[in-house]
């Protein structure tokens, strides 16, 4: 069961209490009668194991088993070579 945090809005005071996800939220406070509001605290979280980052996604690391890995020739290329621009020089 979780625990909730409230505040007093009259006396300042702060209550700690046990209650179910489908209790309704505490509304007066049982020593001065005051208002109370439930506090929101940051928690952390931590992400163990793989498939947590960009980098881990299905297809990037996992290969088709009866397929082996395609190999590139570096030296081979599709592409044109590049054509160094012609040089052109101006006097004034």
């Amino acid at each position: 069961m979780p625990t909730y945090e409230y505040t007093c809005k009259a006396c300042g005071e702060t209550v700690e209490v046990f209650q179910s996800f489908s209790e309704k939220p505490l509304r007066k406070h049982r020593e001065c009668g005051g208002d109370l509001q439930k506090v929101f605290h940051a928690r952390g979280v931590v992400f163990k194991g793989s498939g947590f980052y960009s980098t881990d996604s299905r297809s990037a690391t996992t290969e088709k088993k009866d397929e082996p890995a395609k190999k590139t020739d570096s030296t081979k290329s599709d592409k044109p070579a590049a054509t160094p621009a012609a040089s052109t020089t101006s006097s004034d």
